[in-house]
């Protein structure tokens, strides 16, 4: 087997598994869908437990600053190639328990869910999957991905501008309703784009 035969498979990022962070300390980089993690986990090792499986070691509550407290997971991943399972690949993961907002602290239900989550993609890291997001010896790819989703929400914004004018709905007021702003991602703007169509497909004759 080449060495780099899984890393390569898991290396590059569909734009449509990314999302510019908008805001926070991690604000301008990218978060990878944790769901396009499973998707190729499964797809070069087989469903979970059967070609891929994580144990968690460790849950704990640790009290952070200002009051606030945070949950952190322990796992191992183990992957399974041709007949062999792999050592232990550990990851840690972390997410708020308490925080302190602008309203006053928030208490999270589904910190340890989050924190299982970002386990999973530190152990999943090891393997090379969203390596070309994390590669750290420049940012020039990084900045490719930023220009290629800036692309496509531009793309996707002007065809539902277009859509909207086509069908008479005021496009300020529409983006007012929606919340829409340049944060928003293209998956927003392609659910709405098949929103607007749903009504015109509905209207078509049938056979």
């Amino acid at each position: 087997m080449n060495n780099l035969e899984i890393y390569n498979k898991f290396s590059d990022v569909p734009v449509n598994a990314q999302k510019l962070i908008g805001a926070g300390r991690l604000k301008g980089m990218t978060d990878i869908n944790p769901m396009w993690r499973i998707k190729v986990l499964t797809e070069v090792f087989g469903p979970v437990g059967i070609g891929w499986k994580y144990v968690i070691k460790e849950k704990q509550i640790i009290d952070g600053a200002d009051g606030t407290k945070c949950a952190f997971v322990d796992i191992d991943l183990f992957v399974k190639h041709g007949s062999e399972w792999s050592e232990a690949i550990p990851g840690t993961g972390g997410s708020s328990f308490i925080a302190n907002e602008s309203k006053g602290k928030y208490t999270s239900d589904e910190c340890f869910k989050m924190a299982l989550t970002d386990a999973l993609s530190v152990s999943c890291k090891a393997l090379g999957v969203g390596a070309d997001v994390y590669w750290a010896a420049g940012r020039t790819k990084y900045e490719k991905r930023s220009v290629e989703i800036q692309l496509l929400k531009d793309k996707y914004r002007s065809e539902l501008i277009q859509s909207l004018r086509t069908r008479g709905i005021n496009v300020d007021k529409y983006a007012e309703e929606k919340g829409l702003n340049k944060e928003t991602s293209v998956e927003t703007f392609l659910l709405l784009l098949e929103e607007l169509e749903q009504p015109a497909k509905q209207d078509e004759p049938k056979e």
